[in-house]
């Protein structure tokens, strides 16, 4: 019952937040070999009432336990997005596992050893199937998960659009390639967002989502071997050689945000201008571009316009590829096709 107010308390913030704003039942529209991909809100109002409750108070549980899992369902989706996102994206291939006869996605270098959370989404999966069967979708579950990961993190809250349909493929060639990596300079970042479809500053919003979670030793050590320049930050770095210094040092955990590692805030923009960015790619938004160092300025300066376009982009994102109609299907299983 406590999680159910909590989470009754979330939707209220979002029914104030929007009172002012029509908002049409349909909010996303593209084509797709001529198939209509319409994403809606409230979509399972009807067919499945209690599906957002019952993610919430998954993820609720989730993060209580653990407060690093946040980061990691937010980035499940982010991952699972980038995929093959003009043609097929945010449809939960991330989610399928190895078979004797199919590769999945898990095992691309971007995922392997670094995604989790599989067993949070396992479990979300198998209460809406007792409850709803067959309703509500893989991918529609990656969303929900995303927001709520942030609200309970502190962070800003939006309506998720619902409808997508789960893939029946995966492919690890494009996770491979098309997920920007921690090494990525910002030309490198803007062609892999431009790629998909998000925008220049969707990429800088966005990439604020690294003010949560933590990164093995293995993906900065290029960080480690700077010691003059511009933007660097002695004590900072010390810290860090000393912390991957040690024998297992490669797979050693670095908060991404060391001032708050477990609240969804603007501290990610603030430590880039104090170069302490951890992953060279984020550290690359201040002294690779002279317009991405703008944005982090702005969004350090101001928390509001950076939950504004965070939650912006994220729409943006979650819509990109989306599969319904005769394309795709509704797990029974996120980790396996029907």
């Amino acid at each position: 019952m406590a999680n159910y107010l909590v989470f009754c308390l979330v939707m209220l913030k979002l029914s104030i937040a929007f009172a002012n704003v029509p908002k049409p039942k349909i909010l996303n529209e593209t084509c797709l070999d001529d198939i209509s991909i319409v994403l809606q809100i409230n979509l399972y109002k009807n067919s499945c009432p209690e599906a957002e409750p019952i993610i919430f108070s998954w993820v609720e549980n989730a993060v209580s336990q653990d407060s690093r899992m946040a980061a990691s369902l937010l980035r499940l989706h982010f991952h699972d997005c980038f995929v093959n996102a003009i043609l097929q994206g945010c449809d939960a291939s991330v989610l399928l596992d190895d078979t004797g006869d199919f590769i999945g996605e898990k095992t691309a270098p971007p995922n392997l050893n670094s995604l989790r959370g599989f067993e949070v989404i396992d479990a979300i999966k198998s209460e809406l199937e007792s409850v709803c069967p067959e309703t509500v979708s893989c991918a529609d579950i990656l969303a929900t998960v995303a927001r709520d990961s942030v609200v309970l993190s502190g962070g800003p809250s939006w309506e998720v659009q619902m409808g997508r349909k789960d893939s029946l493929g995966a492919s690890k060639a494009a996770a491979t390639n098309n997920i920007p990596g921690p090494n990525s300079t910002v030309p490198t970042l803007v062609a892999k967002f431009q790629n998909v479809g998000l925008s220049f500053n969707d990429m800088v919003a966005l990439s604020g989502a690294h003010t949560m979670g933590m990164a093995r030793c293995s993906t900065f050590t290029s960080r480690l071997q700077g010691s003059n320049g511009p933007d660097i930050n002695l004590d900072f770095l010390q810290n860090l050689q000393q912390l991957c210094s040690e024998s297992d040092g490669d797979t050693r955990l670095a908060h991404l945000d060391l001032v708050s590692p477990a609240t969804f805030d603007n501290q990610y923009f603030i430590n880039l201008l104090s170069g302490e960015g951890l992953l060279p790619s984020d550290q690359a938004l201040v002294t690779d571009d002279y317009q991405t160092r703008q944005l982090v300025l702005s969004y350090a300066e101001d928390p509001l316009a950076f939950f504004e376009d965070f939650k912006n982009s994220m729409l943006k994102m979650g819509s990109l590829g989306a599969l319904t109609g005769n394309e795709g299907e509704i797990r029974r299983n996120c980790r396996i096709v029907n």
